[in-house]
């Protein structure tokens, strides 16, 4: 696409989320948070509570909302130029029951980079020193789910994701693969799983999809399996933004290369 000829495959930064209801259950939120999860319910679910749904019940929901969940996984991929002139793909997750662990440690992978041209205090024009994030439907649930999470952790924000206020026009630099898609098309949402079958890359919904994360995390209480399907998202984003690039013939070509993730020991009660 033109719109990406500013863009250096190796100064983006491709993230996505796993997100989970803050708690098991609704009955494990303190009362002040349960009054308040109510209210919300009544205006974000009022159809499905005048259907008769409790609001225990649709705290199954709570994963979707910054406000009542929490990332208990990010993973981030990243091209990078090796000495033979190949690109080799990384990719590393940040994952713990402690939320604020795991968004410390994203924050500390941003740094203080600049972002690419946008009206962000530190921001520069310079390809050569502009850096970019790109997620799928990035800009409507994953980089605002993380800014409201940093600050409900108290951590600082990093340059990259410090958009509170901005309008999307202003932040060229956060790429998102869905609108990429939608052509200025207001209806024009897409799944990543039917995305990448267009193009030809394999499903990253092998295992697992979004709707059962929460399952997986309270339930079975299996963070490598959620770090496995957030990685999938990761690489199948990456295989999508080089389509949207023009260069999807690169990538038989990109080594990939994961960065151990610890395994899980025992969950601990957060």
């Amino acid at each position: 696409m033109n719109a990406l000829r500013h863009v250096e495959l190796t100064r983006v930064f491709i993230v996505d989320i796993e997100t989970v209801p803050g708690q098991k259950c609704h009955a494990d939120l303190p009362p002040e948070h349960q009054a308040l999860w109510n209210t919300f319910c009544g205006k974000r679910h009022h159809k499905e509570v005048a259907e008769g749904q409790t609001h225990d019940a649709l705290f199954a929901n709570a994963g979707l909302y910054a406000e009542f969940g929490k990332i208990v996984c990010i993973s981030v991929g990243y091209f990078r130029l090796l000495p033979d002139e190949t690109l080799e793909f990384r990719v590393k997750s940040f994952a713990d029951d402690d939320e604020c662990e795991v968004l410390r440690g994203f924050a500390g992978l941003l740094g203080e980079r600049a972002p690419f041209g946008t009206k962000l205090p530190g921001s520069t024009t310079q390809r050569e020193k502009g850096y970019f994030l790109c997620a799928h439907n990035g800009r409507e649930f994953d980089y605002g789910y993380l800014g409201r999470r940093m600050l409900i952790c108290g951590i600082p924000l990093p340059p990259m994701l410090n958009i509170a206020t901005y309008k999307p026009w202003d932040l060229p630099h956060l790429l998102d693969t869905m609108d990429m898609w939608k052509f200025g098309d207001n209806k024009g949402f897409i799944s990543l799983a039917l995305l990448a079958g267009l193009f030809g890359i394999p499903s990253p919904k092998n295992d697992i999809n979004g709707s059962q994360v929460g399952q997986v995390y309270w339930e079975d209480q299996d963070l490598g399996r959620i770090v496995t399907y957030c990685q999938k998202d990761v690489e199948t984003t990456a295989r999508v933004l080089l389509h949207f690039s023009g260069q999807k013939d690169l990538w038989p070509t990109v080594q990939v290369t994961y960065t151990p993730w610890p395994a899980v020991g025992v969950m601990r009660s957060v």
